[in-house]
């Protein structure tokens, strides 16, 4: 798996420093055997800390400038299969949300901290709680509500890379009902945080499948989003809003958070610039796929 940006200044950029979240996490679905990242030109700085959530970051400074950058990240990652329970069998929304709020709570901060407004997913207006309740009936099984939320993503909702911006709020998603994964990702999540919820962004990639008899369109993969709720002794179930499913094993968590603001791909300020271009660009591959470069080779040995 590689993941490069590319950003190209009109004039030269004095200092530039940057947080990169692009190094897939360990989780019981998942193992990163291998991960490296690699600038060009090379950081003056950098150093590797692991955040609040788990997540691992990387800090980059260039103090004697560019005109370009590269930052490319090549990590492998074994996927392990997702067994889903039936979803009739789950503990209804209404008496996870009871639980949660008992006191001393049964389960750790980070739950109930993903009830809560953050950055991006702060509109909890009369409409998001409006629209929210038609899924969330009382009693019925959690996993219930969240299929049929998906199905209605399916439904009234289309993929529209024009329609929105990273700045989108998500009741306006929610009237126009066009957007992104990202945009997709922060409405569902303030609809499940409406109903008292625990709901969290996750970042990651999505394995694409070419249709059948094609080969495989390098650079056809993206950086992708989808959310995990908190489904009591189901703990942390990922849902997809984009492709109306339950995470599978083509889906590769890099890392989460409250929304997009805690864990942006790439982040960071520059000092110049003047006008800029930015290019991103994913490759997803089985690991029998993979190139055989001398950069990936050194990864991979």
């Amino acid at each position: 798996m590689t993941h490069i940006t590319k950003f190209d200044a009109a004039d030269r950029v004095a200092i530039g420093m940057n947080y990169v979240y692009l190094t897939p996490r360990s989780t019981p679905f998942q193992t990163c055997e291998h991960s490296r990242i690699i600038t060009r030109p090379p950081g003056t700085t950098t150093d590797r800390r692991v955040d609040y959530y788990g997540n691992i970051a990387h800090f980059l400074s260039f103090e004697r400038g560019y005109n370009h950058l590269e930052i490319r990240a090549t990590s492998r990652v074994e996927v392990h299969p997702r067994e889903m329970p039936v979803l009739t069998n789950s503990q209804p929304w209404d008496q996870i949300v009871s639980e949660i709020s008992r006191e001393p709570c049964p389960f750790d901060f980070q739950v109930r901290e993903m009830q809560a407004a953050s950055p991006r997913v702060n509109d909890y207006d009369e409409a998001v709680l409006k629209y929210a309740k038609r899924f969330f009936p009382e009693g019925r099984p959690v996993l219930v509500c969240l299929a049929d939320l998906l199905k209605n993503f399916s439904d009234d909702f289309t993929f529209d890379p024009h329609a929105t911006t990273v700045n989108t709020p998500t009741d306006e998603v929610l009237v126009n009902k066009r957007g992104v994964c990202q945009d997709f990702s922060h409405l569902m999540i303030a609809l499940c945080r409406a109903v008292e919820l625990p709901a969290r962004y996750v970042s990651g990639y999505l394995r694409t499948h070419p249709p059948k008899g094609k080969p495989r369109l390098r650079g056809a993969d993206a950086s992708h989003a989808w959310l995990s709720v908190f489904c009591g002794p189901l703990g942390w179930v990922d849902v997809d809003p984009t492709n109306n499913i339950f995470v599978s094993s083509d889906h590769i968590t890099v890392a989460w958070g409250r929304d997009y603001s805690d864990v942006a791909p790439v982040k960071g300020v520059v000092i110049g610039s003047g006008s800029h271009a930015l290019d991103v660009s994913v490759d997803v591959e089985p690991i029998s796929e993979l190139g055989t470069t001398r950069e990936e080779a050194a990864l991979l040995n």
